[in-house]
This record gives C-alpha cells, sequence and structure tokens, in this order.
C-alpha cells in the first residue's frame, strides 16, 4: 500500500508512540465524553441495538483520530466507526472504543466542472445535499433517507432504485483511510485498488475513512408518479415495470393484494411537491402509531392496519421537486428490518413464493399477521467485492415491522421465514441489517471475493482494531457470548 505523504512519515509514527500516556489521555480529554453523558450510551435509530462503549470519542480533527488510534494501540483495545446510528443492525456497536464522526463534516472541495465533491465521511447526507445544491450538484442517486452519514452510506454499499444505477458506494472515486497503525493512506481504482475494493463495502473494518471523493452530476428535479395496481398485474409485467422510469421502486401491501408502483424520471418542469395528505400529516402519523400499538396485542388487527395503509395511498399522485426530496421517504417510526437482493432473474419466482408464503399464514387463524409494505427496489450490476449487486442486476426486497412508541413487536418467526425463501433463491443479505449468515454461507454466495476481502482486512489490520462483534461473527466466524447476535439487542 502507498501512503499519503503529506501525513504518513516515519517520524509521524514515532512522535506519536513517544506521547506519554497520561498526555494522550490529556490530549484526547476534550473530545472524550462523560461516562454520565447522553451519549456515552450508543442505541441505533430503529431502537433495536443498544451498547455502552468503553470510552466514546467525538473527534473534530484527523489529528485527534491518529490520537485515539494510538490510545488503542497502546491499551489493547478495539476503536468502532459510527456516525448517525442509522443502521438497523448492531453494526456500530462495540464494548471498546467508540468514535463518533459527527464532527468531521466539512466539504473539503467542490468541483463543479469536473462533477465531484470532496468529503469528509462524517457530514450528513441531507446537509451534503445542500452544500452541492449551491454549486448546482445533486448526487444521482439516493437509498430512503439522507438522516445518515456518508462514511456509512459507502461502507455498507447503500442502494436507491433504478435498472441503470449501481449500488452508491459506485460513485466513490477515490478514498483517504486512516489505518489501524496510524498510516494516512490513499487508495482508488488505480492506486491500492484492493484496499479500495474492499473499503467501499468494508463495514469500517478496514480503517478510518477520513475523505470521500464522489462523483456528482448537475441539480436536477424528478417527476415522480405513484399508482396502484394488483399484485399479478405488476409481477406479472415486471420487466415492464421496472424498466418503465428511471428509478422505479415498489411497495406491495401483502394484505390488500396491491402494490403501489413509484415511476421518476428527471424533468425540467417546474416544481409541484404533492402528498397523500392523511399519509404525510401529523395527525396521520399519530393515528397509524396508534392503529400499530392496538395491533401489538391483537395479531389478527394488523391485516387491517396493512389494507388501511393501502387505502391512505391509493390515489394517483404527480410530484415534481428536487431530486433528494423524491427519492427519500418518511420511514415514519423506529423499526425492525430485514432486506436481501436477489438476482433480478429470480426476482418474480421469488416475489410469488413470498406471496404464497403469506396467503398461507392470512389463511391460518393463529398464522403470522405483517402489519406493513414490502419495499421492492432495482440495482445495476458492479465490481464491488462484497457489494449484493456483484456481477448481478439485483432486486432488492425488504420487510419491516414497525415498533409503535419504540416498543417491542413479534418480528423473529417472520424474518426467519422470509429470509428462508430469500435464501433459497440465492439471495444475500443487506450489510446494514441484521441476518444469520456466518462466514461459511457468505463465502458461498461471494467466492474468491470474500476470501480476497479477508486478506485486506488481515493485511491493512492485523490485530483486528477494526473489528466488533458483527465483524467477528460474520466475517471471522467467532462464535464467544460476547459476538452472540442479540448481545447488544435493545428490549423494551
Amino acid at each position: 500500500m502507498s501512503s499519503d505523504a503529506s501525513s504518513d512519515s516515519p517520524s509521524a509514527a514515532a512522535k506519536l508512540h513517544a506521547i506519554p500516556l497520561q498526555t494522550l489521555y490529556e490530549l484526547l480529554a476534550p473530545v472524550t465524553l462523560r461516562a454520565d453523558s447522553p451519549r456515552a450510551t450508543f442505541t441505533n435509530w430503529g431502537l433495536t441495538y443498544t451498547c455502552t462503549p468503553l470510552s466514546v470519542f467525538e473527534p473534530e480533527t484527523e489529528q485527534q483520530c491518529a490520537l485515539i488510534l494510538e490510545l488503542a494501540r497502546r491499551e489493547g483495545k478495539t476503536v468502532r466507526v459510527a456516525g448517525i446510528g442509522h443502521s438497523p443492525s448492531d453494526l456500530a456497536c462495540t464494548t471498546g472504543f467508540m468514535l463518533r464522526t459527527e464532527k468531521l463534516n466539512r466539504v473539503l472541495e467542490v468541483n463543479a466542472e469536473k462533477r465531484y465533491v470532496v468529503a469528509q465521511a462524517g457530514i450528513i447526507l441531507s446537509s451534503l445535499h445542500e452544500v452541492l445544491a449551491s454549486h448546482g450538484l445533486a448526487m444521482r442517486n439516493l437509498g430512503s433517507i439522507s438522516d445518515q452519514t456518508l462514511g456509512g452510506v459507502v461502507t455498507t454499499a447503500t442502494h436507491g432504485s433504478g435498472m441503470h444505477f449501481p449500488v452508491l458506494s459506485m460513485d466513490v472515486q477515490s478514498l483517504v483511510l486512516l489505518l489501524a497503525d496510524g498510516s494516512r493512506v490513499r487508495c482508488s481504482r488505480q492506486e491500492n485498488a484492493d484496499l479500495f475494493l474492499a473499503s467501499i463495502c468494508g463495514l469500517g473494518s478496514t480503517g478510518l475513512i477520513l475523505e470521500i471523493t464522489l462523483a456528482v452530476e448537475p441539480a436536477f428535479r424528478l417527476k415522480e408518479v405513484q399508482e396502484t395496481h394488483t399484485f399479478d398485474d405488476v409481477v406479472g409485467n415486471l420487466d415492464a415495470v421496472a424498466h418503465a422510469a428511471e428509478h422505479v421502486r415498489l411497495w406491495w401491501f401483502p394484505q390488500a393484494g396491491v402494490i403501489r408502483v413509484s415511476s421518476s424520471n428527471r424533468t425540467s418542469e417546474p416544481k409541484n411537491p404533492v402528498g397523500t395528505w392523511l399519509w404525510h400529516s401529523l395527525l396521520g402519523y399519530h393515528v397509524l402509531q396508534f392503529f400499530l400499538f392496538i395491533g401489538r396485542y391483537v395479531p389478527s388487527f394488523n391485516l387491517w392496519i396493512g389494507r388501511f395503509m393501502a387505502w391512505l395511498v391509493r390515489d394517483r399522485t404527480v410530484t415534481i421537486d428536487d431530486s433528494h426530496r423524491v427519492f427519500n421517504i418518511d420511514c415514519k417510526y423506529p423499526q425492525y428490518t430485514t432486506e436481501w437482493a436477489v438476482s433480478y432473474e429470480r426476482a418474480q419466482a421469488c416475489l410469488r413464493e413470498i406471496r404464497t408464503w403469506l396467503d398461507r399464514e392470512f389463511a391460518d387463524p393463529a398464522g403470522l399477521r405483517p402489519h406493513s409494505s414490502i419495499e421492492i427496489r432495482f440495482s445495476s450490476a458492479d465490481d464491488i467485492w462484497l457489494s449484493p449487486s456483484n456481477g448481478q442486476r439485483t432486486c432488492w426486497i425488504g420487510l419491516v415491522q414497525f415498533k409503535p412508541y419504540g416498543l417491542t413487536v413479534p418480528y423473529r418467526k417472520l424474518f426467519a421465514h422470509f429470509e428462508a425463501i430469500m435464501a433459497k433463491h440465492g439471495g444475500k443479505p443487506h450489510w446494514a441489517k441484521t441476518h444469520p449468515l456466518g462466514p461459511d454461507a457468505l463465502r458461498a454466495l461471494y467466492g474468491a471475493r470474500f476470501d480476497d476481502f479477508v486478506r485486506v482486512l488481515e493485511r491493512a489490520d492485523p490485530r483486528g482494531t477494526f473489528r466488533n462483534a458483527y465483524v467477528q461473527r460474520h466475517i471471522f466466524g467467532r462464535q464467544e457470548p460476547e459476538y452472540a447476535p442479540r448481545v447488544f439487542k435493545q428490549i423494551r
């Protein structure tokens, strides 16, 4: 690996090693959270996992990041990098040191002519949108939310939807990483390519991402048309539906037998933001949450809730707005979620098998009762080692169970049945979300690229500084109690 000479000289490393331990503590005191701080305990957005790290740091400079890694090296601790905490799994959880990136949030360069932006990994997408818009630029695609950090998007191969649009990590041109040994390394497809291809879906385990150079495009509006059709009409003509617009995503309400089709294209038409009044209103938010609360105690009510949701959005709507406002949706409430990617060619068969299973559950008085829609999205093939879209056009299928008022709801049996069907069709789980697969199953799905990824981790971080329970469990197959799937589970 070649290093960025501006920061990675032997003298720089020697200077870090020469700092007395007490001086390290003093230098890091301003960015170390007190044990009684509310932020000293980390809980993800979905309220599904929580942890109390040994120490939580909120650095503002690269030098402070280097000091944190030096302290971890001296004390034999791990470091987990965490952003805003939107991953629904325990991907960010740790019992070691936690490095929060929200103050590493600056835009370092915007080049409108060459259409790229250089930003620190801790910038939240909503803030990045504002800066890009001021320069007449925008990200070319987005997932469902912008309340997440750019670094989190990159390390999990977050996706939007569109048959000709790959996962968002494919827009990354280069990275600057701070490795576990304190070296500052630049990587791209041309320089340190293995480290780059491992890091742009690296689960935060290759190193601390300091800078991201991201390809962007001129700012644009989207015209979104939403319509509701029957399951058979949509799935029976899936190829035509998926290719009918630049960005197509679907919400399937199996309780009602219908699919809401969202089709979006770039447009120069003037803005005309439109929302379904009850669905997007404060009143609708509270009414629906109360219904979900009832369904927690009366499972049969959940079928009615699903039909009610489908009814709320039944009308045809046309929206024209800035791209990120159309790409993003209101995720409503904290939630459990599972999402898997299957080869596009197997999508129809997979969806039909899910319907057969759910119809059987609905016909059984004691059957499972999901209350929400199933989201279906698409992406083009890519070459990122651990991307679920590696080498294949992909259909992403996601299932959620909302947590009304933050309370638990039954989901484990539902998800287990769903995941079994996805696995049967060669599905790969979304890395940011909870899944049961260990290294043997993942190696079968990703082939030699999984072993390539492990080799890069062992070379870039031989003592496992950046490995938390999630990485140890899924990538290295560790089965000790401290790495168990539910060790950080938040139960309320």
